[in-house]
């Protein structure tokens, strides 16, 4: 099966158009206080530059649900991804396809949320941080990722063009998610970083 790509935390219009250039299946834009954060005139923006075919992912950390709520009045959001402590309740409200991350602590039950989570179209794992939500540039020991779960995996945490490929290998996601791995700078894509990302993903794919 070929393991999809995100490339998330996109800021600018032209590296949303590189990273579908690329090859990209989806793109994340973010709507939680964050270096890469944007606002919805923004996102308009880059939205109406993405190609047919491009998942435009909006990722929120427990948001308010009327704020969510505005951000999908006003911008083309194929897919919800909560990366907080939202509640399958509070994630089911909004009527959309989600994604349910989680932090990979040393407590998280990954088995226990995919059943709690029955309604999520997948499960993202990222790094643990008690600084940010994502994006921590870090990755963690994928020998924790659970075989067999109900729910299809995507990897984040960490990734970058030079591990990508032994970690598609060993963990076999759904697909992986990288931000800073192919920054040049914070909420700054490098499109040759890019391109080096998805072209490792597809070599092992």
């Amino acid at each position: 099966m070929r393991t999809r790509v995100k490339i998330c935390g996109i800021t600018r219009i032209e590296d949303g158009v590189a990273a579908a250039a690329a090859g990209a299946d989806a793109i994340g834009l973010v709507f939680a206080p964050s270096p890469r954060q944007i606002s919805e005139s923004q996102a308009q923006a880059i939205v109406a530059a993405m190609p047919p075919f491009v998942t435009v992912v909006g990722l929120f950390v427990d948001a308010d649900p009327a704020a969510v709520r505005g951000v999908l009045g006003s911008v083309r959001i194929d897919l919800l991804q909560f990366h907080g402590s939202e509640s399958p309740d509070y994630c089911r409200q909004f009527s959309k396809p989600y994604i349910k991350a989680l932090a990979m602590h040393e407590a998280v039950d990954v088995s226990a949320q995919a059943l709690a989570h029955a309604g999520a179209a997948g499960l993202l794992l990222d790094t643990h941080s008690d600084r940010v939500a994502g994006g921590s540039g870090r990755a963690f020991d994928w020998a924790r990722v659970p075989a067999g779960l109900s729910k299809p995996l995507i990897l984040a945490g960490g990734l970058t063009p030079d591990n990508v490929a032994d970690a598609v290998r060993r963990v076999r996601p759904y697909a992986v998610d990288v931000s800073s791995g192919v920054e040049m700078a914070k909420g700054i894509k490098d499109p040759a970083r890019i391109r080096a990302f998805i072209a490792a993903v597809q070599n092992v794919s």
